[in-house]
C-alpha cells in the first residue's frame, strides 16, 4: 500500500493523530495505517505533541508540594475506605 507524503498534512491533522496515541492509547501502527502514513511519522508527531504539552503543564514547586500532599491524603482515604468496607462486611456477616 502506498503511503501518503506527510508534508501536505495540516498541523491540526498531525495533532489529532498524536492525540489518538497519547490520550486514547491507540497503537502507533493502527493510527499510522488509518492516516495513511508511516509509523515513524506518527511517532515524530507524538514526540512533538508531548514536548508542547510538557512545556505548558510544568508545575511550580508549590503546585508540586500540593499535589504530593493531595496524593498522600488520597492514599490515606483509600486505606480508610478499604478498612471500613471490610469492617462493615464483617459486622454484616456476624449479625445475620
Amino acid at each position: 500500500m502506498a503511503q501518503k507524503k506527510t508534508r501536505g498534512l495540516t498541523p491540526e491533522f498531525r495533532e489529532a493523530a498524536a492525540r489518538e496515541v497519547v490520550e486514547k492509547s491507540r497503537p502507533v501502527a493502527d493510527v499510522a495505517r488509518d492516516c495513511g502514513v508511516t509509523g515513524q511519522a506518527v511517532r515524530n508527531w507524538v514526540k512533538v505533541y508531548r514536548a508542547v504539552r510538557a512545556e505548558s503543564t510544568e508545575l511550580t514547586s508549590d503546585e508540586r508540594k500540593r499535589l504530593h500532599d493531595l496524593e498522600k491524603e488520597n492514599r490515606k482515604l483509600r486505606e480508610q475506605m478499604e478498612f471500613l468496607g471490610k469492617a462493615s462486611a464483617f459486622f454484616a456477616a456476624r449479625y445475620q
